[in-house]
């Protein structure tokens, strides 16, 4: 196979950050790659702001974030206190001086106090951990809401710029790692910190001699945790890679398997996913094995630091009148003492991953919704001015026709416009559409037709000219205000998970049942939903998987006709059904049109006859303009187009 993918072309493909084309790229082209969990590495790049942004999050439940403080404060003094007292309890049993009668009196009595310091200690660690997890909760909640519904603000140019998979992995894979750092990271660090001062506390009241053999095992210690930490870290950083490499292949060829069948590259795909798979495996056995042995060799360490601690205490209880109770105390204390120190060690990665992923979500929660209106400001231009320009583009927003309805008299002109400031798209466009007349654009593909639309929408903002509607300028509008007054019906269609009334009635929420019903009928979709199982109760999944093509089409335009909207774009909206059902939808489409102002995108030229006005487009300008039949006795492009001369490329 001479075009064969290797590792290395796999790897590039698919575990690479994907974060979209440049800067004005058009619609339809949002980058390439796959749409799978995107794995988080790195450190973050600003450390102090992102924790202060955190903190704003958490900081609304100070006096539980309190409470959990003196519920680890509990547990930890329950612990190291439940500890010491073995030390009577020994040294009681091993006093020969003492009748046996009185050592079990004694013995019992200080069990008994034992269990129920160690119950208080349960309870304190059982709502310590309950309040953390609401915490952590409550707090992730908020970020996730608040970055859905920046999500819902900003512009279609950003979605041209950001992948899927981009954005989805700020919703799985960073809120996990923040989530994680909120409930566990912060209550380890804490408790690990307030464990290991109450043990070393513990440990010189009870020796410090044995306290001074212990610290020099810490270095060692500390020093094996950091080795294997940095292998372990730089190989589970790989591990993720490979593993979003090869979820993203599994999704690319599920949602593609008619396609891989249809060419018969089964085998390729077998052999590819080999690879990928035996990467990953690979990675997966380094991570594992230094994630594995980093127990065992600190716990053999500490072992060490047991053996020698209770060799010099035993030597201390002969030579010293140190006593027994004492040193398997301290013993217990100074195994306690590393643990610690190694939970705090570990928790890095998991914090530097938190942090890493809190930038990426609070990069997206600072995007303002006005990206799209921003002129182009020079590189070194201060934020407080680009703010004030925003907040004054706010304040100029007009309320004209806010109370009184548009009539869809829509003009455009001397438009300029380029998705990339490098590369113009539309150049000079001038039209006008009269409320309820017909516009229909023809060209070839590229030519800039869906483009004129999505200006009219404000989708985008043009470079130059003006477009108007009912004489304001589109851009003194609302934009909600604006978009409530345009119906669109797509060539691709997005129907939601729910029934057939619901999606028909999203295109007016506070429409009624009756108005639903009508809007169906204008369709020409009343017929066909009420021979569904359960008629508009029918619930639709999968993008509305269980209905044909056309049958999706024509809910859609039910959603247009229940929206009244005055302005109405018909974006190809029959090029992906066949005739049959083409001429349902133009029938339907026709009752649509009625009384609006309408723009109609179309491969197919038999749609378009109808319309007052054709414009032909090529290469982002206007080289043809009238009716069906000016334009045939013409004998210029649409001519060519009309008769088969030639072809729409």
């Amino acid at each position: 196979m001479a075009n064969k993918r290797t590792l290395e072309d796999l790897r590039r493909l698919y575990t690479r950050e994907v974060k979209g084309p440049k800067m004005g790229m058009g619609p339809g082209r949002p980058g390439g790659g796959p749409r799978g969990r995107i794995p988080v590495s790195g450190r973050p790049k600003n450390t102090g702001s992102t924790v202060k942004r955190l903190w704003s999050y958490v900081a609304s439940y100070k006096l539980s974030l309190m409470l959990v403080i003196f519920l680890m404060l509990c547990s930890t003094l329950t612990s190291l206190a439940g500890s010491y007292i073995l030390r009577p309890v020994i040294n009681n049993v091993a006093d020969g001086n003492i009748p046996a009668a009185e050592r079990i009196q004694n013995l019992l009595f200080i069990l008994i106090f034992i269990g129920i310091i160690y119950l208080v200690g349960i309870g304190a660690t059982y709502l310590q951990q309950r309040l953390m997890m609401k915490i952590a909760q409550d707090s992730v909640e908020k970020i996730r809401n608040d970055l859905f519904c920046k999500l819902q603000e900003l512009p279609v140019r950003f979605f041209d710029n950001n992948t899927t998979g981009d954005l989805m992995s700020r919703f799985t894979n960073d809120i996990d790692n923040i989530n994680m750092m909120i409930n566990n990271t912060i209550v380890q660090l804490v408790s690990g910190t307030i464990t290991l001062i109450g043990t070393f506390i513990m440990m010189v009241y009870t020796n410090i001699w044995l306290t001074l053999v212990t610290l020099c095992f810490i270095p060692l210690v500390m020093l094996g945790g950091t080795f294997i930490a940095k292998r372990s870290g730089k190989y589970y950083s790989s591990q993720q890679s490979a593993l979003g490499a090869v979820n993203g292949y599994i999704e690319e060829t599920v949602s593609g398997s008619k396609v891989i069948k249809v060419f018969n590259h089964e085998s390729v795909c077998e052999e590819e996913f080999g690879l990928i798979n035996e990467d990953l495996r690979q990675k997966q056995f380094k991570a594992q094995f230094y994630g594995g042995i980093m127990g065992p060799i600190l716990g053999n360490l500490s072992q060490i630091s047991y053996a020698v601690t209770a060799g010099i205490g035993g030597l201390l209880c002969i030579y010293n009148g140190f006593d027994i109770g004492g040193v398997s105390v301290f013993c217990n204390y100074s195994r306690q003492f590393s643990m610690p120190i190694n939970m705090i060690a570990q928790q890095t990665s998991t914090i530097f991953a938190a942090l890493a992923g809190a930038e990426r979500v609070f990069a997206i929660m600072d995007k303002t919704p006005l990206d799209a209106d921003l002129p182009k400001f020079p590189e070194n231009t201060p934020q407080s001015e680009i703010e004030s320009y925003i907040e004054k583009q706010k304040n100029a927003l007009s309320t004209k026709g806010l109370t009184v309805p548009m009539r869809g008299d829509v003009v455009f002109d001397n438009v300029t416009f380029g998705y990339n400031p490098d590369k113009i798209i539309l150049k000079n466009i001038s039209l006008y559409a009269h409320p309820g007349q017909k516009i229909a654009f023809v060209g070839s593909t590229g030519a800039g037709k869906t483009t004129i639309t999505n200006l009219l929408n404000r989708f985008y903002d043009i470079d130059g000219g003006t477009i108007t509607i009912d004489g304001e300028n589109i851009k003194d509008f609302d934009r909600d205000h604006l978009r409530k007054n345009i119906a669109m019906v797509l060539q691709d269609t997005h129907l939601f998970t729910g029934t057939v009334m619901e999606n028909i009635r999203y295109g007016r929420l506070d429409a009624t049942d009756e108005e639903v019903i009508a809007a169906a009928k204008t369709a020409s979709a009343h017929s066909f939903i009420m021979r569904l199982e359960k008629g508009y109760d029918t619930v639709l999944t999968g993008d509305g998987s269980n209905l044909s093509q056309g049958q999706r089409q024509l809910l859609n335009i039910a959603r247009a006709a229940l929206s009244k909207a005055p302005i109405l774009v018909l974006d190809e909206a029959t090029s992906s059904v066949d005739t049959r059902t083409e001429r349902h939808i133009e029938h339907g489409m026709d009752r649509l049109m009625k009384n609006r102002t309408t723009f109609i995108i179309a491969h197919r030229l038999s749609t378009v006859r109808n319309a007052n006005a054709i414009m032909v487009l090529e290469a982002g300008e206007i080289i043809e303009r009238g009716s069906h039949e000016e334009l045939l006795a013409l004998g210029g492009r649409y001519y060519e187009l009309y008769t088969g001369k030639k072809e729409l490329d």
